[in-house]
């Protein structure tokens, strides 16, 4: 049975349109299996492009070590750490307990967040955001992310990872501060963290600190072969975020 495409409007069927290549109903990211958004060109959770073969482990920053290998204890520590994040990412929205209407959607049920933990539902609403972000659905983003914020600010002792997804949420709603300070935490605590370094990159640029922000992504391409190698499961999670600003160091090199 065929069904418009999101994106294009095509009739179509299977996981991906076969116009225009956007994904459809049930189709999952080939990067982290996350369940894609209809007619969403990259992954909100990892930041793939949607369609996209696996991204490879290797760094590109001269010969590093065989990722191909390590990828596969890697993978296995992830699935540990966050399988149940991704399985949740899998599930049917029908059975989404963070379903709340936002502008312009009507879902007919009314929210049930109950069932979910604090970082549950800290990282669903996180989820639903960056996938609002990024379809340009400025009005879902603001509707959900007062409710993000405050889910975030209760979980009181955060980790690094989610201090790094609530600096992504400041930087999305615009708030500077919020996402510098984010950085300088993650980076007291762990000075060489690539997502710290990342992070503090994309929140001196919204401050306008172009300076600051080659400095972070100059100190992220120098410590960046070492630090894959402590197998952090956030950066699998976060790969497709180091990867860009990897890439925008070296273009900036090339100028």
């Amino acid at each position: 049975m065929s069904t418009p495409c999101a994106s294009c409007g095509a009739d179509a069927t299977g996981k991906f349109c076969a116009n225009c290549g956007a994904p459809l109903q049930g189709a999952a990211c080939a990067q982290c299996r996350a369940s894609l958004t209809p007619g969403a060109k990259f992954c909100h959770r990892c930041g793939a492009p949607a369609g996209a073969a696996p991204i490879s482990l290797q760094s590109g920053v001269g010969n590093a070590l065989p990722w191909s290998v390590a990828a596969i204890a890697l993978l296995a520590l992830v699935a540990l750490a966050a399988g149940q994040r991704f399985a949740r990412g899998r599930e049917s929205q029908s059975n989404d307990p963070i379903a709340i209407s936002a502008p312009g959607v009507a879902t007919g049920r009314a929210p049930d967040i109950s069932a979910l933990s604090p970082a549950e539902r800290a990282e669903r609403l996180y989820d639903r955001i960056m996938s609002a972000a990024e379809r340009g659905r400025v009005d879902s983003v603001r509707f959900f992310m007062p409710m993000a914020m405050q889910a975030y600010e209760a979980l009181g002792d955060m980790t690094l990872d989610q201090r790094y997804d609530l600096g992504r949420l400041a930087e999305v709603a615009g708030d500077a501060a919020l996402a510098s300070a984010e950085a300088d935490t993650i980076l007291r605590q762990h000075p060489r963290h690539l997502l710290g370094l990342v992070l503090a990159s994309r929140a001196a640029k919204l401050r306008g600190d172009n300076r600051a922000a080659r400095q972070s992504l100059a100190e992220l391409a120098r410590v960046e072969r070492a630090e894959r190698q402590t197998q952090l499961p956030e950066y699998l999670l976060h790969q497709n975020d180091i990867d860009m600003a990897l890439a925008e160091f070296r273009q900036g090199q090339g100028r």
